[in-house]
């Protein structure tokens, strides 16, 4: 590769220069970073899934205009059973006699799976933490998970707690929870979850002091797990610092051989997908959150996104999301949001392309998939995934790939081709493609919105399917005469009946010849065909590419025709070419 250029003489372009907003924004400080030079977080692959707790039941939930009904709760519960997930929080049974008797009718109903773990959340509160315990009466096994805040912020502000004070707590706490259990659930196998709440505003050790404390009293073995669950209550830095802390926590905190560490985020700053990520690298072990990100203000981190993250990077996530769509309906339904266009995974728009540069890599991308199934003797959706623009086979989540690409003023070629051969099984050539285009994209300039498979095909016919004049009829008869092929033909032009007749070396350049008795000069730059259909009513498509005489000038157009008769759907395209001049 040669590096000798010559230096391009160009009129420079300095950098634009910024302004300050004029916000006020000397108000705000940074987030406190943890220094840790020898993290060795960034050197770690995610090799395999998490495990998961869905909130949806009570993090998303509170979060709703209009909280879910009992049977609307119970249809969100069934999903998550579907779907795979072993850890659900289905409420906060002290706080609503409503929240009481979900819980009691799940257990009541038999309708929790023996392999299905509940958790229910209270606070550090004797008669609640007492009320949360019997709501479990009955339960095959559960979680009991409890929390306090133990943020600067928090204790003085909305407690008026010490650190000391913070920490009894906690300690007083996990023993009513302790005392609870052997009273209510005493032959039920029972495990403790505790959250040090705001826990990413608060100071790295006095976390693990208050963890430990905890720990001081379930005392932690082998057969007595703890969650320790570490949440970014309101996110307010980057994903690495909670990376940084996660690995901190990990190696720092006592009987780390019987700790779940556990991550909840927030997603306040949009990247709680990648806090969660990142925090998985650096130990976190369990991971809690919603479908689609519901939960407080900018929602819990979204257990879709991370899920499907893990399956296109080969890793199975341990959830079925197959259906995305049923899954997406359902949750919409059960919570009365939608899911935006372009939600990851999911949205409508997520596999779709406008851009004429994209919809032409994402044609040959699946045309190459095609290709290399049918070496291997697979469909495309057995064989290795690799595609522009769609980091997964929307296949593999429900999804078909009418909608992956769609025509605007801002598609080109690619994107009109495909929809062509995708929808109409026309396999158009790429000069045909390229003159088509235009007028596709002064249709879409013109209307100012997306054109529709059946508008894209409503195009092409008026354009090239469609048009009378100046040839009307066609009726041939094709022979042979010393060598050459004949035609004979009756044509309908300029609203007079014509008989013409010609010869050539095939049927089309003896139509083609026949022309010049009605005073047509054409030329044929360009022909292909193929067959639309197959079976006994097969129809073939042909394409021509002529140069016409226009007076003095001369244009090149192409003709489409269509017909069950592979020789008429010629002559039809050639007749097609004509009449666009």
């Amino acid at each position: 590769m040669t590096t000798d250029f010559p230096t391009p003489h160009v009129c420079p372009l300095t950098a634009p220069i910024q302004q300050p907003s004029g916000m006020n924004v000397s108000r705000y400080r940074a987030a406190e970073t943890l220094s840790l030079p020898d993290r060795t977080w960034p050197d770690k692959q995610i090799t395999k899934a998490p495990r998961w707790l869905s909130t949806d039941l009570r993090d998303g939930n509170q979060a709703l205009i209009d909280p879910m009904t009992p049977s609307r709760k119970r249809k969100m519960f069934d999903l998550l059973v579907q779907m795979g997930y072993k850890e659900i929080e289905i409420g906060f049974p002290s706080a609503s006699q409503t929240e009481w008797d979900f819980v009691r009718s799940l257990i009541e109903d038999d309708a929790i799976p023996e392999d299905v773990t509940v958790s229910v959340l209270t606070q550090a509160r004797e008669d609640l933490i007492e009320r949360t315990a019997q709501s479990l009466v009955g339960v095959h096994h559960g979680v009991i998970h409890m929390y306090n805040a133990i943020s600067e912020l928090f204790r003085r502000v909305v407690f008026h707690n010490t650190e000391a004070e913070t920490v009894d707590l906690a300690q007083r706490g996990t023993g009513w929870v302790v005392n609870s259990i052997e009273k209510y659930l005493p032959d039920t196998p029972i495990g403790y979850e505790y959250s040090p709440e705001i826990f990413t505003q608060s100071p790295i050790d006095f976390a693990i002091e208050v963890c430990d404390a905890v720990m001081d009293v379930w005392q932690p073995d082998a057969e007595r797990e703890i969650i320790l669950n570490l949440p970014a209550t309101v996110e307010v830095s980057t994903p690495n610092v909670y990376a940084d802390r996660i690995e901190y926590f990990s190696r720092n905190i006592s009987h780390r051989e019987h700790v779940c560490v556990s991550m909840h985020c927030h997603n306040d700053r949009g990247t709680a997908v990648a806090a969660t990520e990142l925090g998985m690298m650096a130990g976190g072990q369990r991971v809690e959150g919603c479908l689609f990100g519901h939960g407080e203000r900018t929602g819990n981190v979204d257990l879709v996104t991370l899920g499907m993250n893990l399956y296109s990077q080969g890793i199975d996530p341990m959830i079925d999301f197959s259906d995305m769509d049923t899954i997406r309906r359902t949750v919409e339904y059960c919570t009365g949001m939608p899911v935006p266009a372009r939600q990851p995974y999911a949205g409508d728009l997520v596999y779709t392309a406008f851009s004429g540069s994209h919809q032409d890599a994402i044609k040959k991308g699946l045309e190459d998939l095609e290709a290399r199934g049918k070496e291997q003797g697979k469909t495309i959706h057995e064989i290795d995934w690799l595609a522009p623009y769609l980091p997964i086979d929307p296949h593999d989540v429900g999804r078909t790939y009418e909608a992956v690409i769609r025509v605007n003023s801002q598609s080109g070629k690619g994107g009109m081709a495909y929809l062509m051969k995708n929808d109409r099984h026309l396999d158009l050539p790429r000069r045909l493609q390229m003159e088509f285009s235009r007028a596709v994209q002064d249709h879409a300039d013109s209307s100012g919105r997306e054109v529709s498979s059946d508008e894209l095909w409503q195009i092409f016919s008026d354009e090239y399917l469609e048009r009378t004049s100046p040839i009307e009829a066609l009726d041939f008869t094709v022979g042979a005469r010393k060598g050459r092929t004949s035609i004979d033909a009756t044509i309908g032009f300029n609203g007079k009946e014509q008989r013409i007749s010609g010869e050539g070396n095939g049927p089309l350049s003896a139509f083609i010849d026949a022309l010049g008795q009605v005073g047509l000069s054409v030329k044929v730059l360009d022909y292909t065909e193929h067959a639309l259909t197959e079976g006994g009513d097969a129809y073939a498509a042909a394409y021509v590419e002529a140069e016409i005489e226009r007076g003095t000038d001369t244009v090149v157009l192409w003709g489409v025709g269509i017909d069950p008769d592979i020789t008429t759907a010629t002559l039809k395209a050639a007749v097609s070419a004509v009449n666009r001049v």
